[in-house]
């Protein structure tokens, strides 16, 4: 189960840059249900997600880089790439803020993902002072649905 918020980010920490990253690449088979293949550095697999905003159900499974190479050009609609930066939640010693970095055609957004261990701890995280509007319920950022935009 993967349950999660998700805030816009207009003015990041200024040493966001110095947190350990991730480089990703993804695209969707399919918005409904999602399904989505992703590039991780240098690691490759299969996303499923149930429907849901706050939290839903995911499955992960590994792919070879030859499979994600092969089923990418099967995505529809735009290919995401982005930086994800990791960030300690001050004051927490389990939880980890995901900072996006979008790049190529939506350079400029950042969101920032917090994943939680239960929906109480969820419905009660107070957000950094850098958090923009928590756009969690609004589903407008999520991922897929980026994918699809015009």
């Amino acid at each position: 189960m993967e349950i999660e918020r998700k805030y816009l980010i207009s003015h990041p920490p200024s040493d966001y840059t110095s947190f350990p990253h991730h480089l990703i690449e993804q695209g969707y088979l399919s918005t409904e249900p999602v399904v989505r293949v992703r590039r991780e550095d240098d690691t490759y697999y299969l996303t499923y997600k149930s429907k849901g905003l706050l939290a839903r159900e995911e499955y992960n499974l590994p792919l070879t880089e030859e499979s994600y190479r092969h089923l990418i050009k099967k995505a529809d609609g735009h290919i995401l790439t982005k930086k994800r930066y990791l960030i300690p939640v001050k004051g927490s010693d389990h939880l980890t803020i995901e900072l996006d970095v979008f790049e190529g055609r939506f350079e400029g957004l950042m969101l920032a993902e917090v994943e939680f261990p239960s929906l109480e701890e969820a419905e009660h995280f107070l957000a950094p002072d850098w958090f923009g509007e928590d756009v969690t319920f609004s589903g407008e950022y999520q991922n897929s649905r980026l994918s699809r935009q015009p």
